[in-house]
């Protein structure tokens, strides 16, 4: 089914990384667009679109911009019944991007609050508009544990690496259950790791990808610290140097239980995938917009080196007591990075057959030094995102936003 062009395009998440990516690809492509959400403590939610817009370049697209408050816990989504009527009637195409995207399992109820127990009123407005569309967003590793070789079908999986990849799973059997059930068309999206524009290095978002090496620059800062403001002291301990180079010598031994990938798309890519994909649907199907190339530990820790001035790092494989006899680097290092060490070593091959055939085969770019250079220059210029408000950058609060991030 294709959508028409000038479809009112209805979004949640519009906020948050991918959500707000895909809301200025459809604004830049003339669309009209609705975003569903909320306010937090610091901003309206109008405010909040409004701050990205300009960070996007596009604030005349204003005009073609609408939102509203919404509540996805109550029937309704919170609204009153000729608002919500309303609401209806002017909705052509659904884009549900909302999500809680922690791993932490002490947040589970949380996580699970907001990717399953919000789908059902989302899922309920789409059939009460009768949606030319229902899109769900979701992610590569909802497919969980059970097979190395993952196909674009329904999640069957029931071992996970953490909750935020089990909520999905569980979202997205739902969907599928319930939009069989009433006669809706729906899709499910399944990015992998997302990091930014690859061709700007821009990015409103520095987790994943970015949080090891963020962590190792601050490792250095410490022993650069010592060094320079106090003699050295706690690095000729742990037999941390500065040659003459200005290069650090930190040995790091970075502990991963086997050899794998991590599987990366720039932000850019999955846009363009995504409109492509959104563009002439087919209902029901599955698509993995992943990258068929993946860039091994071993790439991103000597693309590190040679980016921060650091030397030392190891990769070491095996099924053994990482923990034991650890320098305070690596002792840091292992508490940075404790949430994504799953993925730092990832076996799981995505088969991408049905996004090849929506997208004309378009792929991602081989994630490179060129392109490592731009996304972490660009991080150290806002501060890892601590100052995305400043030179026309974005209000950090956004990005903390507990749902639709």
């Amino acid at each position: 089914m294709t959508i028409a062009g000038n479809a009112v395009v209805t979004m949640t998440g519009a906020t948050g990384f991918l959500g707000s990516h895909l809301m200025a690809g459809f604004l830049k492509q003339g669309r009209r667009v609705l975003v569903l959400g909320r306010s937090t403590e610091y901003e309206t939610l109008h405010e909040r679109l409004t701050l990205l817009l300009d960070w996007f370049g596009c604030s005349e697209s204003i005009d073609r911009l609408d939102s509203l408050e919404i509540d996805f816990f109550r029937p309704r989504l919170g609204l009153s019944e000729v608002r919500y009527g309303a609401l209806c009637h002017n909705t052509n195409l659904v884009i549900h991007c909302a999500s809680d995207t922690s791993f932490a399992e002490r947040r589970r109820e949380q996580v699970l609050a907001a990717n399953v127990h919000g789908l059902d009123n989302i899922l309920k407005f789409a059939s009460d508009s009768r949606t030319s569309f229902f899109h769900y967003i979701s992610t590569a590793y909802a497919v969980g544990l059970s097979d190395l070789i993952c196909e674009e079908r329904p999640a069957e999986a029931l071992e996970f690496v953490n909750v935020y990849e089990e909520s999905k799973a569980m979202a997205e059997r739902i969907t599928t259950g319930y939009c069989d059930k009433n006669s809706v068309p729906f899709t499910i999206l399944r990015p992998p790791i997302v990091y930014g524009d690859s061709r700007t290095g821009r990015s409103l978002k520095f987790n994943a990808l970015y949080y090891p090496i963020n962590s190792l620059q601050h490792i250095r800062d410490i022993y650069l610290n010592d060094i320079n403001l106090r003699g050295g002291i706690k690095s000729n301990e742990s037999g941390i140097s500065l040659d003459r180079n200005g290069v650090l010598s930190v040995p790091l031994r970075i502990h991963l239980p086997h050899p794998g990938s991590l599987n990366l798309i720039p932000i850019d890519y999955f846009v363009k995938a995504a409109l492509l994909i959104m563009k002439n649907p087919l209902t029901g199907m599955i698509y993995h917009m992943t990258n068929d190339v993946g860039t091994s530990i071993e790439s991103v820790a000597e693309y590190t080196e040679q980016f921060l001035k650091i030397k030392g790092l190891k990769i070491i494989y095996g099924a053994h007591d990482y923990t034991a006899m650890r320098n305070p680097a690596e002792e840091l290092f292992d508490h940075f990075i404790k949430p994504y060490r799953p993925y730092l070593s990832d076996q799981r091959v995505f088969m991408r057959m049905n996004t090849d055939l929506a997208t004309g085969g378009l792929a991602p770019p081989v994630f490179d030094y060129d392109i490592f250079t731009r996304c972490m220059e660009y991080a150290q210029r806002v501060d890892w995102g601590k100052a995305l408000f400043s030179d026309h950058e974005l209000n950090s609060h956004i990005m903390n936003a507990a749902y639709g991030s």
